[in-house]
């Protein structure tokens, strides 16, 4: 099996206007969790060198096989997320805010911000246990003003913790956000099935796992085994939770791809109280590109269409482009979403 490790790491990196750390944090209510992951936790904070205190919080949400250490990983060629935002603040595009990268990552590639018996409360422990540390400490956040914001599987993440948690976040951003799970999942299911054949089922595969190569198949396979850990946990099962395929004959488990849509946020909109959350906040920024690899923006448009049908303040972009290398988006939305909470 695999797993996170219980690292102890110092970083600091300084910019023109800002500085980046990352911020250790030993969780309480990760504690036992099922899959045995660390709970010790590094997230990465940039802090602006302009700070007044009393600033917003921007926690930023990264996708499935993200993590904090990949959000401060450098390149030669280009700048990281982090550089971007410091470089926003230089510029003053963006007022200052503290800007955090919540460690929600697990040994199946990702949490999807949500409670699960199968991965364990990663919704709590950034609502109830991390952001409120981080708010203390940096003396930022609550009143100030809360944003989440994040790019695929973390564009799902700002949506669900936004419609889960009304009046908790001021504002969202969702970049490529997993959006309408019949289109998004279902093209990953044969590619799934192949790999878990190969590998002897599903379980010798996660025993197995990871291949040399992550191609095509093996990322569909273990995508659709964390989903499923994420949507449609079950205890009393050898894995932990229930997958909506049936290994052996590709079947189709409608039932439990039933739990799964109520995660959908194409769904869960059609609920009062999420309707409400979304309601509540100042700004509500969504884009896709037009060529996204999982048809994210289909997604979208019919995402678009409860918003407008509910009345609910919005602002959509479509781009040119697809799913990957998207770090730019940002640019976007952060003034956009940062100004809403002078409003």
């Amino acid at each position: 099996m695999i797993y996170i490790s219980e690292m102890h790491i110092q970083y600091q990196c300084e910019f023109e206007s800002a500085t980046l750390v990352l911020h250790k944090h030993k969780s309480t209510l990760l504690e036992n969790n099922p899959l045995g992951d660390s709970v010790l936790r590094y997230s990465p904070i940039l802090i602006p060198k302009e700070n007044p205190g009393n600033l917003p919080l921007v926690a930023l949400l990264v996708g499935f096989t993200g993590s904090g250490l990949k959000v401060i990983s450098q390149s030669l060629w280009k700048k990281n997320l982090p550089e971007r935002i410091a470089q926003l603040l230089a510029q003053k595009k963006i007022p200052p805010a503290i800007f955090v990268w919540p460690a929600c990552e697990t040994s199946l590639g990702g949490s999807q911000y949500v409670n699960s018996s199968a991965t364990g409360d990663y919704e709590d422990f950034l609502v109830q246990e991390l952001l409120p540390c981080i708010e203390d400490e940096y003396h930022c956040g609550g009143e100030n003003g809360r944003i989440v914001v994040g790019k695929s599987s973390g564009g799902f993440g700002a949506l669900h913790l936004a419609m889960n948690n009304p009046g908790y976040f001021h504002a969202l951003g969702s970049h490529s956000g997993d959006l309408n799970f019949q289109m998004t999942y279902v093209a990953e299911f044969s590619d799934a099935l192949t790999a878990w054949q190969k590998a002897g089922g599903p379980k010798a595969f996660l025993d197995s796992f990871p291949p040399k190569r992550l191609g095509r198949q093996a990322h569909a396979a273990i995508n659709m085994l964390a989903m499923s850990a994420c949507y449609s946990p079950n205890e009393k099962t050898e894995l932990g939770f229930d997958l909506p395929l049936e290994p052996d004959t590709g079947g189709f488990r409608a039932d439990v791809f039933d739990r799964w849509l109520r995660f959908d946020p194409l769904h869960k909109i059609k609920e009062g109280p999420s309707v409400d959350a979304l309601k509540s906040l100042k700004a509500c920024f969504l884009d896709a590109g037009n060529e996204d690899e999982f048809g994210l923006q289909w997604g979208l448009r019919l995402f678009r269409q409860e918003l407008e049908a509910a009345k609910v303040e919005h602002h959509i972009e479509f781009y040119a482009g697809g799913h990957f290398d998207t770090d730019w988006r940002y640019e976007h939305s952060l003034p956009y979403l940062l100004e809403s909470l002078n409003k």
